[in-house]
């Protein structure tokens, strides 16, 4: 700096920062600070009656990993069913946000608010059965926030817990039948939960929970203007009794959808309304188990990495100085020493693997540390899937450089070739199993299929960022000297004799896997 700009340059610098400081100091009332919140995640204020869009999102289980569209099976759906503003993890996990006939007021409450009439086909009827022996549950958005069946512990004191989404239906068996029937939930209580700015007067949407019901709903009249159900009336609570009927499914079956709605003050701060879905209950992932796998491996990794450099260290010095024809006696892997760092049979297949363990390292080190800033919410849906994908391209300039700076150390020449095996080798596999499970999920008929239009997105990302930079990479790595070896290698390589049955790669392969 003092070369470039001088001693009267560095002074006017440290002067213009004086005088800056002194503004910012004196003049507070004048400085407006600007925040900003991720895309998807910035808090809405509502007004007394401001309309809520209640969105739906995918049909999901536990049993299986094939998410459907909700509008796969037959429910009510709105005159133009559109798709919100998607990204591209939300398509790759095969969330389809769709909106809804379901609309609120903010704050007020309603009570049997027919949503639609349907009657089921035999093809309708067989669909929300298969979902119903398979545990599917239906997933629904307000405000950006899930929806949850609350339910109550009975070994913690009666502890309030979340359950995301709700399930299609259930299976049971009529008085008087052996057969069991399937039951759809057609009427759904809905409880919004605000905070109220006592300032402004407005309202943000802190929880969203749903009760499942399941009625044969009876009407005298059916008007689109005037709808009259005899087992529930608009403007008083809907109450469902012990001896009420639940809604059969079946081919010909007439359901009437029907919901709910009320408004709950909440004390739960906007910033904190996540707090109970990320502690919901269902499959509980064994963190404390895998972090003491992770540290074990972790730490006798390095414990042996300090045996080893401790014990070598010594040698390679000593053989380091020595001619490379003076015989030495040795024993064990010491005999050795010398064949080491000699090229493998193949070494640009070597380099590659390298490289893209760098990528894939690289990738999700970057992954990781955006996640513990914040970037990746759960909130922010798809946001993982998409940061994932894009590091991966971008790591691409350093799969390149550390596959060339091995391949030179090599002593290899044809570097266009390793940097091509490099860009298209490991991305290619993966993209050929993807492209097969697409076509097999596409059969399924499920949303977890990934359109055509985004596989050419793929494509297109593939060949236009990652290739380059792989090339870039490639290109900056080749052309800086070869590291040198810490021993030299002889010109003879020694005769290895055959190894017992256990020490064939298989087997070591197998036995070092155990552990992690």
């Amino acid at each position: 700096m003092w070369k470039v700009f001088g001693e009267n340059g560095l002074r006017m610098m440290f002067w213009s920062l004086q005088r800056l400081l002194l503004i910012i100091l004196l003049f507070p009332c004048h400085l407006q600070l600007h925040a900003f919140y991720l895309p998807g995640v910035a808090p809405r204020d509502f007004q007394t009656g401001d309309s809520l869009h209640v969105k739906v999102n995918k049909l999901s289980s536990t049993k299986t990993q094939l998410p459907y569209d909700y509008y796969f099976l037959a429910y009510c759906k709105p005159p133009r069913v559109s798709n919100s503003a998607e990204n591209l993890g939300e398509v790759l996990r095969g969330d389809r946000i769709e909106n809804s006939v379901y609309t609120f007021k903010m704050r007020e409450t309603e009570s049997c608010k027919v949503a639609c009439r349907i009657k089921l086909d035999a093809v309708s009827a067989k669909n929300f059965k298969d979902k119903i022996d398979e545990d599917y549950r239906v997933n629904m958005i307000l405000d950006n926030l899930p929806v949850a069946v609350p339910r109550q512990k009975v070994d913690r004191n009666g502890e309030k817990f979340y359950e995301r989404g709700f399930e299609v239906g259930f299976k049971g068996t009529f008085v008087g039948r052996k057969e069991r029937s399937y039951f759809v939930n057609n009427h759904l209580n809905f409880k919004v939960m605000y905070h109220e700015d006592v300032e402004t007067g407005t309202a943000r949407v802190v929880g969203f929970e749903v009760t499942p019901l399941s009625t044969n709903h009876d009407y005298k009249k059916w008007d689109e203007e005037n709808i009259q159900l005899t087992t529930c009336k608009p403007g008083k609570p809907t109450v469902f009794g012990t001896d009420s009927v639940p809604q059969e499914i079946g081919a010909d079956n007439e359901v009437v959808f029907t919901y709910d709605v009320s408004f709950e003050s909440s004390n739960i701060r906007w910033a904190s309304r996540w707090d109970s879905y990320l502690h919901m209950n269902g499959d509980q992932i064994h963190w404390f188990s895998i972090i003491n796998s992770l540290m074990i491996v972790l730490f006798l990794s390095g414990i042996v990495a300090m045996i080893i450099m401790r014990t070598i260290y010594r040698d390679i010095a000593n053989y380091n100085q020595l001619e490379q024809d003076e015989a030495l006696e040795e024993s064990g892997w010491k005999l050795i020493h010398g064949d080491v760092f000699r090229p493998p049979e193949n070494s640009s297949l070597l380099c590659v693997h390298v490289g893209t363990g760098v990528q894939v390292l690289g990738m999700s080190l970057v992954t990781m540390i955006f996640a513990l800033l914040g970037f990746l919410s759960p909130s922010n849906r798809g946001g993982l899937m998409t940061a994932m994908v894009l590091l991966w391209l971008f790591m691409g300039l350093f799969a390149g450089y550390s596959s060339a700076r091995l391949y030179k150390m090599f002593k290899g020449t044809d570097w266009k070739k390793m940097s091509l095996k490099t860009a298209y080798m490991f991305p290619g596999f993966l993209f050929a199993i993807f492209f097969v499970l697409n076509a097999l999920i596409l059969g399924e008929k499920s949303s977890g299929a990934v359109p055509f239009q985004t596989m050419f997105i793929l494509v297109l990302l593939w060949f236009g960022v990652s290739v380059p930079l792989v090339f870039l990479g490639t290109f900056i790595g080749y052309r800086k000297p070869a590291p040198e070896d810490p021993v030299k290698t002889n010109k003879i390589p020694r005769l290895i004799p055959l190894q017992p049955w256990y020490m064939n790669p298989i087997f070591t392969t197998l036995f070092g896997g155990i552990l992690p």
